[in-house]
């Protein structure tokens, strides 16, 4: 498959062809989606909680006689009918994460790789340019491979001086070659990669790595 590689300063391109794996209809469809709602639900943290009515205090005495007064009838100032009561079906601690196994999560990553590259969505970049340390010039850079919409920068790994240039611009995100994950693929309109990190990826797809 041909993708388009800019120079570091982002002013010029060629196309070079890359081994990426290939796909026909739909296969590896589900396992994206079922890899990309594992990832967000592996990191909800779980920790919300309210308190049911025998949880909150107070509420032990009735708060007016059954019969007579006129009002309806009431045995507590902490049922969920009363401001201050307790919650009905309110959340708790949980556990939210879900597993996938090993060849569902490579199935997924190649599947995503392929369409974001058809797609003509993934761009290499020779180099992100270590003399690039401030952020205007790094963005120019940024913007002649990717005018508009969120971009993922991924090398493998990224220089200090690289990471500092670019972690002020609103739109860009940095990820490790190592690390990157199929909802990365599927979340940003463009992803900009250095020649080192798609031979690390590559390398990652076709030797059967996840």
């Amino acid at each position: 498959m041909k993708l388009t590689v800019f120079s570091p300063d982002g002013t010029k391109s060629t196309e070079k062809d890359f081994n990426f794996p290939t796909f026909e209809g739909d296969k590896g469809l589900q396992a994206v989606k079922e890899v990309i709602v594992a990832i967000n639900a592996n990191n909800r943290q779980g920790t919300a909680s309210t308190k049911t009515r025998g949880e909150v205090s107070g509420g032990g005495k009735k708060p007016w006689r059954q019969k007579g007064t006129g009002r309806a009838r009431a045995g507590s100032t902490r049922s969920p009918l009363w401001g201050g009561g307790g919650v009905v079906f309110g959340p708790k601690p949980r556990d939210y994460s879900k597993k996938i196994n090993a060849k569902v999560k490579q199935l997924a990553f190649s599947r995503a790789l392929f369409d974001r590259a058809t797609a003509g969505e993934i761009a290499v970049i020779e180099a992100f340019d270590t003399k690039l340390t401030k952020t205007k010039a790094f963005n120019q850079v940024v913007s002649r491979i990717a005018p508009k919409g969120r971009v993922l920068l991924v090398d493998a790994p990224f220089a200090a001086e690289a990471a500092r240039a670019s972690r002020n611009i609103d739109r860009v995100s940095l990820q490790e070659a190592a690390t990157l994950n199929t909802l990365d693929l599927a979340q940003y309109a463009k992803i900009v990669v250095s020649t080192k990190a798609i031979e690390a990826i590559l390398a990652r797809v076709n030797g059967g790595k996840n």
